[in-house]
């Protein structure tokens, strides 16, 4: 089950952040968890500013008939949630929701992305991969682009995990097994082979991993469905699958081949030049990726209890 008593989600009243919102607000009502809306306001803009600003929670009540007219939530869940209104001033909006996060312990931040890519992103960077990147606890990144590819708020019936059968993987397996109990989801498990070896490997004409194991996708399938299985309680019901490429893109083309509506996997949450130069599987799945993606960290505020309490409540 999914341990979430509150969720954080960063408000810009553009259409994408209003997306994120309804991400929030469902999920909340689902969980029983505060939905704490929070609006940033970057120092250097305050000069000039309306004081008539708008409320960060303006156009909720319309957000929940919404949500609630789409059929899967009634109006009284959506309508119990207890809801936060916060304004926080700050260098720029990636602190300001970090730091909330951390001051309240929220156990989850969402927050919109318009998904930039090639010399816009390099040069103004992106709060959401930043955030994704900097922070100690789950992060949903809901896309701007591309709107009509996603699934409405709420209406989540296929989940993928990419997987590295690092540690990280297991508490994306473990957040992804809580949210399929959740919205009675499937769960597809995927591991990406990078074909190509290294330059010091190039002998006697071998340039691929094939060449070296040409049944490496049976053994990695096999190991795939082991390492699913120590993991997940539920494995039986889970799907493996086996690609190869280069991960970013093979999980992106996974997910509109297959029809995912959420894509669940870790972030090792690298900083400085190791980033600069290796990147992040996970920022790069953000950035391309339509349907919602949520990250999750091995360290810090999890969503799903502790294995040994999971253990002693179904004992």
């Amino acid at each position: 089950m999914l341990a979430i008593d509150d969720i954080l989600v960063a408000r810009d009243f553009s259409s994408v952040s209003d997306r994120a919102l309804r991400h929030g607000l469902d999920l909340a009502a689902r969980t029983g968890a505060t939905l704490h809306v929070l609006h940033a306001e970057v120092l250097h803009d305050l000069e000039g500013r309306s004081r008539d600003r708008p409320s960060p929670t303006e156009g909720l009540a319309a957000l929940r008939q919404e949500l609630a007219s789409g059929g899967g939530l009634s109006a009284d869940a959506l309508d119990s949630v207890r809801v936060e209104e916060v304004i926080r001033r700050d260098v720029s909006p990636a602190p300001a929701l970090l730091n909330y996060a951390a001051e309240q312990d929220v156990d989850l931040i969402a927050m919109g992305t318009h998904g930039r890519r090639g010399a816009s992103r390099v040069l103004l960077g992106s709060v959401a991969e930043e955030v994704v990147r900097r922070a100690d606890r789950s992060v949903l990144t809901v896309r701007g682009a591309e709107a009509e590819q996603m699934p409405p708020a709420g209406q989540i019936s296929r989940i993928l995990v990419p997987v590295d059968f690092s540690d990280y993987s297991q508490e994306a397996l473990r957040t992804a097994e809580a949210c399929a109990q959740v919205y009675e989801a499937e769960v597809h498990v995927l591991h990406v082979v990078e074909e190509n070896l290294h330059p010091a490997f190039y002998v006697g004409g071998v340039r691929s991993i094939y060449d070296v194991e040409p049944d490496l996708d049976e053994k990695v399938r096999a190991s795939l469905t082991e390492f699913v299985s120590t993991v997940m309680s539920h494995s039986d019901a889970v799907e493996t699958h086996v690609r190869t490429g280069s991960a970013p893109s093979e999980i992106a083309e996974f997910v509109e081949a297959e029809g995912m509506d959420l894509v669940t996997l870790s972030t090792h949450g690298r900083t400085g030049l190791e980033r600069f130069f290796l990147g992040s599987v996970a920022e790069k799945v953000v950035r391309h990726v339509s349907c919602p993606v949520l990250t999750t960290k091995a360290f810090g505020q999890s969503l799903v209890p502790p294995v040994e309490e999971t253990a002693s409540a179904s004992a």
